[in-house]
């Protein structure tokens, strides 16, 4: 099991940018992949991006594809995502997970362990 707690929200311009963390604890981080979901007010969550274990894959929904990027730093037990160009159809709460395997996941029901969420909130 490991714990996640995510931070690096808040209220940006469209077109601005925001670089969300999420630090792990718990379990070594490099046996987990890990994933960014999002949820806007009466949608359900949805996937934006997620990384192997190792980092060397990525997967982006076409949403965020180009404009969004998924890291990690397995020293430091973190995840991130780095936001550029942002839309105010990004307004969401943001929620980092991680899967007990290392092969990228894509669905919120493979993932077992969850942060809190951080809210993102886009100006037109």
């Amino acid at each position: 099991q490991v714990q996640l707690v995510e931070s690096g929200g808040g209220l940006v311009q469209a077109g601005g940018s925001l670089r969300l963390s999420c630090a792990a604890s718990g379990s070594t981080f490099s046996k987990y992949s890990m994933g960014w979901f999002r949820q806007a007010p009466g949608k359900e969550r949805e996937f934006v991006a997620a990384i192997s274990g190792s980092g060397s894959t990525t997967h982006y929904s076409d949403s965020v594809k180009g404009r969004f990027t998924i890291s990690r730093d397995n020293a430091k037990n973190t995840l991130y995502l780095q936001m550029n160009s942002l839309k105010p159809e990004d307004t969401a709460v943001y929620y980092c997970a991680a899967a007990a395997t290392v092969v990228p996941r894509f669905r919120p029901n493979e993932y077992t362990d969850w942060g809190q969420g951080t809210q993102v909130t886009v100006s037109a």
